[in-house]
Parts: structure tokens; C-alpha cells; sequence
């Protein structure tokens, strides 16, 4: 029997506010490798630590990849970081739907985040009230992908993998990593663009699934 469900973010629950700034930090540095290896290497660069300011977390970024950042660069990339998360909103559903959801269930939000915009977004919406537990990146020091990063979530909230539905909108990053930890993954695709089964395009679809 399902007792908990984890969420993912961005995208999952919120939708960014500019395109894809992950995609836009690529184009704008220039990083010429796969976007698949791009995304584990930056998410591990910008986002399994604290940092002082945007500009050390891009710094950060750009010591990875070995390219050259000028103030111009700097500064686009920091303006369109920051009007992301500023612009950023949960789908219109998801706050009704995880006030019914918390009557029931175990409510984790899980995520692959920097340490400024998250939090900014969780407060504005009062979105946090709804957790039971959180845990984010730049906090435990991993991202998703890595194996131990379910393990604690799981040991941290003391449940079984069996007892728990993961919810993200990303198969590399959520149903993979839900699958190499024991947990059935529920894909959100907002856009239906992704196959996968199962998924939904919105929080409204969940309860049916938790429901089988």
C-alpha cells in the first residue's frame, strides 16, 4: 500500500519562468557536449553546494566545462536566472491537489536545485506547509541520480521503497533514479511528449493511478 509520495520541482509542481534555463546556461556558455552528460555535470557543479552569490555558482559552472565566462555572459546568465525563478508559479492545480493529498498521504518534495531560487519560490506560494519532509541537492551534498540520494530520502522518512510513488517530470533524473531505488515512478508530462507509462498530464490525474 502506498503511504508517501515524492515530488519533484521544477517542472513537476512549478513551472520555470523563462524557457528551460538549464538549456539557456548551455547555450549561452557555449558548452558543446551532450545535453544528457551536460546536465549531470552542471546540476552537480551549481547545485550540491551552498554558494555566496549566482556569480560563484556560474563560476562554478564554467570551471567544470573549462570555458570563459565575460561580465557580459555573467550577467545575462544572472538576469535570466533570477527572472526564472521571479516568474516562476506551481500549475493551477497543484495546491488544491496536495491539500487533498496531504489527508492521505506522506507528502516529500525532492529536488536538483540551487541554493537562492528555490526557497524564494517555496515561501512566496506558501507551498512548504504542504511537505512532510524536503530535501534538496545543495543540502545533502548529491543530486537525484546518485544512488544515495533516495536511500536517505527513504531512511530519513523511514519508509520502504515498496511503500512509496515518485512523481517528477524527468525520466533520466526521476524515473530513473525512482526505478534504481525500488520505487515506482508516475511521469508528469504536462506536454505529452515523453513516453513513458505511466504518466499524467496534471495533479489531478495522480489519485486514479495511487488508486489501482
Amino acid at each position: 500500500m502506498i503511504k508517501a509520495i515524492v515530488f519533484d520541482f521544477w517542472g513537476t509542481l512549478v513551472e520555470n519562468g523563462v524557457w528551460s534555463p538549464i538549456k539557456q546556461v548551455q547555450q549561452i556558455l557555449h558548452i558543446d557536449v551532450p545535453f544528457s552528460e551536460y546536465v549531470g555535470r552542471m546540476e552537480q557543479a551549481m547545485m550540491t553546494q551552498k554558494f555566496n552569490s549566482l556569480r560563484e555558482a556560474f563560476e562554478s559552472i564554467c570551471e567544470e566545462f573549462k570555458v570563459q565566462c565575460d561580465e557580459d555572459k555573467m550577467e545575462l546568465l544572472i538576469g535570466m536566472w533570477n527572472k526564472s525563478w521571479m516568474l516562476a508559479k506551481p500549475y493551477e492545480e497543484v495546491q488544491e491537489e496536495l491539500k487533498n493529498l496531504k489527508k492521505d498521504y506522506t507528502l516529500i518534495l525532492v529536488s536538483n536545485t540551487d541554493n537562492f531560487s528555490i526557497n524564494q519560490v517555496l515561501d512566496k506560494f506558501q507551498l512548504r506547509e504542504f511537505f512532510n519532509h524536503v530535501f534538496l541537492s545543495y543540502d545533502l551534498g548529491l543530486i537525484k541520480t546518485d544512488k544515495k540520494f533516495l536511500k536517505k530520502v527513504l531512511k530519513e522518512a523511514k519508509l520502504a521503497a515498496e511503500d512509496c510513488v515518485f512523481v517528477g517530470d524527468s525520466i533520466h533524473s526521476d524515473m530513473e533514479a525512482a526505478k534504481e531505488a525500488g520505487i515506482k515512478g508516475v511521469l508528469m508530462d504536462h506536454k505529452q511528449r515523453q513516453h513513458f507509462e505511466p504518466k499524467i498530464r496534471n495533479l489531478k490525474e495522480l489519485s486514479s493511478i495511487l488508486d489501482q
